[in-house]
């Protein structure tokens, strides 16, 4: 039946409820398996910033079941949530402070050093530590200064040899592992070998190597690297084309719908006329809960089989869809984002609408949301 609904009393339903974002745990173990088919070396599940908004605990579990030997996170907390929730897989942190560094060395927890200060720092925990020495190959964000290696390398045996520290790996981050242009990350290369080629020669015998991100996975030869860090790839974010699975889709219902007149505005500052009679309808969804701001009047939305363009500004709590003359209810299932596959929009399109990249939309959806793991049947 078609729904026509006064503009004063619409049709509406409680709020509670109505967004979940659902993360497909098998898409996570195909992607790590992905990784382990076109690459040599061993995969570190990066789950940092609550796995990119996917859950952490749930995606580190999952990846290391697909065969992930190694979890990487940024914060010291993120790497205690995972020790609570049962993984004994080894950790690397990279970010952390003193107080945090003997809670870190109870539960067995590897620690980056750049600097000579993080190394004492380190070492005059009780607990004894393992570090991974982290060489500034042109990032230029953390890491040691190549100048500064030599005496870090020499510190770090002459602890190592007194029993206060062990040095697990040595690594370094790439600037432009996502481009196609290869001469910098050969260039990053090419100075963490001579990097670790110091290490030896001070006396230190790291047993992993790494430096490639998801893309520099693909995209960078390094046989003589023991680990590649797959973040954003682990999600499904496929930036080389080798057909990662996105495994998280954005689902909502429709809270109120109601018909509007031509040349009524809809929401804060009426950016949006409507140029016709038409019916419009609520997602009780908002900038809080991840949706950007900046993706009003581009992005658009799944909801019975057809694309719904978004109108007017995105608020705070909700934002508005256009339905023309299709018959809605309240209730209506609808997909902000998903794999693509029915016709839905990806994270990637978000984030062309909005201006950034995928990462930062998967990692804006909020607490609000409630998260649900299921297990696809591909």
């Amino acid at each position: 039946m078609h729904l026509v609904q006064s503009r004063h009393r619409p049709a509406t339903r409680g709020i509670a409820g109505l967004s979940e974002a659902v993360v497909d745990l098998s898409a996570v173990r195909d992607n790590v398996r992905t990784f382990q088919r076109l690459v040599p070396q061993d995969v570190m599940a990066v789950v940092k910033a609550d796995a990119f908004g996917h859950g952490a605990v749930p995606v580190a579990r999952a990846a290391v079941e697909a065969g992930a030997t190694w979890l990487g996170v940024a914060r010291a907390d993120e790497a205690l949530q995972l020790r609570a929730g049962g993984l004994t897989t080894p950790i690397l942190t990279w970010l952390y402070d003193a107080a945090e560094l003997m809670l870190l060395g109870d539960v067995d927890v590897d620690v980056s050093v750049s600097t000579i200060a993080e190394l004492q720092r380190v070492v005059s925990i009780p607990s004894v530590h393992c570090v991974h020495l982290k060489l500034d190959t042109g990032l230029h964000r953390a890491g040691s200064a190549p100048d500064q290696w030599i005496e870090l390398t020499r510190a770090a045996a002459h602890y190592e040899a007194l029993g206060a520290v062990t040095v697990r790996g040595i690594w370094s981050h790439l600037s432009h592992g996502d481009s196609a242009d290869a001469v910098q990350s050969q260039r990053q290369l090419q100075l963490l070998r001579t990097g670790v080629s110091l290490a030896r020669r001070a006396g230190l015998r790291p047993s992993v190597v790494h430096l490639a991100n998801s893309a520099g996975a693909i995209t960078l030869d390094a046989p003589d690297c023991d680990l590649v860090r797959i973040g954003a790839g682990l999600y499904g974010i496929d930036e080389t084309g080798i057909g990662l699975r996105p495994a998280m889709r954005l689902m909502s219902k429709l809270a109120q719908v109601r018909r509007i007149h031509a040349g009524e505005g809809v929401s804060y500052g009426h950016d949006y006329i409507a140029p016709r009679d038409t019916t419009v309808a609520l997602v009780p969804l908002g900038y809080a809960d991840g949706i950007p701001r900046a993706a009003a009047g581009q992005a658009t939305v799944l909801c019975r089989g057809a694309r719904m363009p978004v109108i007017g500004r995105i608020a705070m709590d909700q934002f508005v869809v256009e339905a023309g003359d299709l018959a809605l209810e309240p209730g209506e299932p609808v997909t902000v984002f998903g794999d693509g596959s029915q016709g839905e929009p990806t994270a990637r399109d978000w984030a062309g609408w909005a201006g950034t990249i995928p990462h930062e939309i998967y990692c804006g959806i909020g607490s609000r949301v409630p998260r649900r793991y299921e297990e696809g049947n591909r």
